[in-house]
């Protein structure tokens, strides 16, 4: 299964799509400076262990970012933590490589498994949390039509300091 959008398309991310770009990214500390997962240390293995795991849960999406021009794995969204009784579920995304950083994908991709989310998994809302000071990120999810739900004052330590997260939702109606 792909969803297709303009630039990108998005697919369930198989243990094969695991290789020498993804650890890197995943050890590259300006790229995950924002991620929860910033604090492991990343092999082969035990990416490819991760992905398998998540592909096995019924209550998250690994999804693939990649380029439709030439098929390269840019990044990768997930719809994680899908609560089938109250339709709801989160939204983590990262864009890997950094040729692509402001360039739109994370926008599209975010706009493309938020449709999916509420057209395919019958999902009524998504949420996401961002670090205030990730600003790219706020702003893709408010260009794909998310909105400031609130925020979680002094929420999580970013580089010695606590800064704020920032919740941002977005209904199927």
């Amino acid at each position: 299964m792909e969803i297709v959008g303009k630039r990108i398309y998005l697919r369930i991310l198989s243990s094969e799509d695991v290789g020498d770009n993804y650890v890197k990214w995943m050890r590259d500390e300006e790229t995950v400076r924002f991620l929860e997962s910033r604090w492991k240390t990343y092999t082969l293995e035990n990416l490819k262990e991760y992905v398998r795991k998540i592909n096995e849960s019924h209550a998250d999406s690994l999804f693939g970012i990649f380029l439709r021009e030439n098929n390269e794995h840019i990044g990768n969204i997930k719809i994680g933590d899908m609560d089938q009784v109250h339709q709801h579920g989160n939204v983590g995304i990262m864009i890997g490589d950094k040729n692509s950083w402001g360039k739109g994908c994370a926008k599209e991709s975010i706009q493309l498994v938020t449709k999916y989310a509420f057209e395919e998994l019958n999902l009524n809302k998504l949420i996401a949390g961002i670090y205030a000071n990730n600003i790219g990120c706020y702003k893709a999810f408010l260009s794909a039509g998310y909105n400031e739900a609130g925020r979680l004052k002094r929420h999580v330590l970013y580089k010695g300091k606590f800064v704020d997260t920032i919740l941002v939702e977005k209904n199927r109606s």
